[in-house]
């Protein structure tokens, strides 16, 4: 992994603009959250400027691609804005209401998956809304305490990162635990990307460090640390005509690239 200049958002300033997460739209577009303004930018990935912005009702969470011109983006604690993206331009569309707490959120197909953090819970609605599938349990005997961030690989499994157990775990469709990783290095995690089915990046916030999880044997290590600039890694995305790893830490503006090798 090669690390590539840093993206410098134009006009923001550190501090101020906190950048929140992030979707790669095209191998030269960044869909990027900045929860202080409560807007959605559409930056530049080589040169950092702000190409497009919309404004929301409330702060931005977590967001993903429903296709090349289409992104689902968290507003709030109960609604989903979908945001069409043509020309390099930003439009609102509709908004979906969904539970409240929701946090973690990643498309699957025609669907989208949803995490909630209070109470834990996940769901699989529709584009429109409907509510597909459901998981949950008692708080005292359920699988997740918090699951915050999630991802879908390229053969559309579900991951997802749950911060207070330390834990990554893998769902079907119906949201049926397949799989469930966890190692000593694993500490707070937060967003996780998939470049192969069996390469998973993830953010271990509190360790300062990018970690690689490779399922099929049920391992994680060390890819990047504090010694490579990394402190407090809170969002990922991952450019795959490129091979470019996009990485933002807690409180900045600023976005760290990599070369994938």
């Amino acid at each position: 992994m090669k690390q590539q200049p840093d993206i410098q958002v134009v006009g923001m300033e550190c501090g101020n603009d906190i950048l929140q997460h992030m979707a790669v739209v095209t191998p030269d577009t960044l869909l990027v959250a900045n929860n202080t303004n409560k807007c959605v930018l559409l930056v530049d990935s080589r040169k950092g400027g702000v190409l497009s912005e919309v404004q929301l009702q409330g702060g931005p969470g977590r967001m993903c691609l429903t296709d090349r011109n289409t992104a689902a983006v968290g507003v709030g604690k109960e609604k989903i804005q979908m945001i069409h993206v043509k020309d390099k331009t930003l439009t609102l569309c509709r908004v979906l209401t969904v539970r409240e707490g929701r946090c973690g959120i990643t498309c699957r197909g025609n669907t989208l998956v949803v995490s909630y953090c209070k109470p834990p819970w996940l769901e699989v609605i529709s584009l429109e809304g409907k509510i597909l599938y459901q998981f949950h349990t008692t708080w005292k005997t359920q699988h997740f305490k918090r699951p915050w961030f999630i991802c879908t690989t390229p053969d559309e499994t579900i991951l997802i990162s749950d911060s207070y157990t330390n834990t990554i775990t893998k769902v079907d469709e119906s949201l049926n635990i397949l799989q469930t990783f966890t190692s000593p290095l694993l500490q707070m995690p937060h967003d996780i990307t998939a470049v192969t089915e069996d390469q998973i990046l993830v953010c271990s916030n509190y360790n300062n460090s990018l970690l690689l999880l490779k399922p099929s044997t049920n391992t994680m290590s060390t890819l990047l640390g504090e010694d490579d600039g990394i402190k407090h890694p809170n969002s990922l995305a991952y450019c795959p005509d490129q091979k470019k790893l996009f990485i933002v830490s807690d409180y900045t503006n600023t976005i760290k690239v990599y070369q994938i090798t």
